[in-house]
């Protein structure tokens, strides 16, 4: 059978429009079944998930579509999907089941199937991602065993969960409308789950594997892949302290809030890093996040240590008059501009070593530029700063009026 150029480009983005219709009607569903929510929901934040899904396929059929032999782009689709139809599934139980139980069929059989789908769709495509990222291919041929094992795992959750007797994961009080005639079922779906996290551990090994050995390209790709694990390490204690904190945007909690922004930052950086990295610099986007994030914490931190001590000291004169704030408002302000430009030559100088240098070059030559008067001398002066700023392999120079 002959494949024409499109078929892969067309198939992606009729994959992904199926994953827009799911969510849609996931999202209608959500809104009618309002309190009527499966167990183990996240409440009001379910709808946020529910977006966010939709980058995993978005990004998979853009990379399908420039790149339709690398199996990331596939992968990403697969979780897209998978996530979908477990929450296509998940609200029409939950309507079936809960909101206006008996009028609608299949509502077990909803719940059972979106169990099944949920955990590889996420863990199992997760662990492949790592494991292939970014080429869509094992880093070697000691590598491959994992695609199978992966793949053996999932297979025995699927079936451990359909056959399971007893109540639904998500609808404990509904019984498996495909019981086994055995417990052995249950046993399998309890071994098959918690195997995927060595799965998960396995292919950030990969990365890193492949990271040590990579060269120009494909080093740059996996950069980003270590950019956004960076990110959600060092955001995990600011997650868990604002769980403990009744801060709320929209009526959800901003942790949760958090956690569904980093679940869509896992697509666009692998889509950055496959699609557009000769575009972002990861240095520069490295060198802006230590800039502002040190920033922010910095001006918020003496944002709030300006309005307590004025509270302390000027309470008694202004009665709850705002001043305080108004104070430290314009305080912050004032300490922007210089601050930031000591946190980036800080940064410069720490991580960034030869923009740093580069900059002192310049800032040299230029306090020379105001006094030297002698042409050859600043001629020279001139290709020494190009060779040590530019680095070119051959620098030359022309002055009007000159042979040179």
């Amino acid at each position: 059978m002959t494949v024409r150029v499109g078929t892969p480009a067309r198939l992606a983005w009729s994959l992904w429009g199926l994953c827009v219709v799911l969510i849609a009607v996931a999202l209608v569903l959500f809104v009618i079944n309002a309190d009527a929510r499966p167990a183990g929901s996240y409440g009001s934040l379910d709808a946020v998930i529910d977006v966010g899904i939709l980058g995993f396929p978005t990004v998979g059929a853009a990379i399908v579509a420039r790149h339709p032999d690398n199996a990331i782009g596939w992968l990403l689709l697969a979780t897209g999907l998978g996530s979908a139809v477990a929450q296509a599934l998940l609200e029409y139980g939950a309507y079936s089941l809960l909101r206006a139980p008996g009028t609608l069929p299949g509502g077990a059989w909803a719940g059972v199937v979106a169990d099944a789908v949920i955990w590889p769709s996420v863990a199992a495509t997760s662990a492949l991602m790592f494991a292939l990222f970014p080429t869509g291919h094992a880093p070697s041929r000691r590598w491959r065993w994992l695609k199978w094992a992966v793949a053996v795992d999932v297979l025995a959750y699927v079936a451990g969960t359909l056959f399971a007797p007893g109540g639904l994961h998500y609808f404990p009080t509904v019984p498996n409308p495909f019981p086994a005639t055995s417990l052995v079922m249950s046993a399998v779906r309890r071994v098959a789950a918690p195997a995927l996290i060595p799965a998960l551990i396995l292919g950030l090994l990969a990365v890193v594997v492949r990271f040590r050995r990579s060269r120009g390209a494909e080093r740059l790709q996996i950069s980003w892949m270590f950019y956004l694990a960076t990110l959600l390490l060092a955001s995990t204690p600011l997650t868990m302290a604002l769980s403990g904190t009744n801060l709320h945007v929209g009526g959800i909690p901003v942790n949760e809030l958090a956690f569904a922004g980093f679940l869509m930052a896992v697509p666009l950086a692998v889509g950055v890093a496959i699609l557009r990295y000769r575009l972002y610099d990861i240095d520069v986007v490295i060198n802006r996040t230590l800039v502002y994030g040190a920033l922010s914490l910095i001006l918020a931190a003496a944002y709030v240590g300006s309005v307590l001590l004025l509270q302390l000291v000027v309470s008694p004169v202004t009665r709850g008059s705002g001043a305080e704030v108004a104070v430290s408002t314009l305080v912050v302000a004032g300490l922007f501009r210089p601050l930031r430009s000591r946190i980036q030559a800080g940064v410069d100088r720490r991580f960034f070593r030869s923009r740093y240098d580069a900059a002192r070059t310049l800032e040299a030559f230029g306090t020379r530029l105001r006094d030297q008067l002698d042409i050859d001398a600043l001629g020279n002066d001139l290709q020494a700063v190009v060779n040590d700023t530019v680095q070119p392999t051959h620098v030359s120079l022309w002055l009007r009026g000159s042979g040179r």
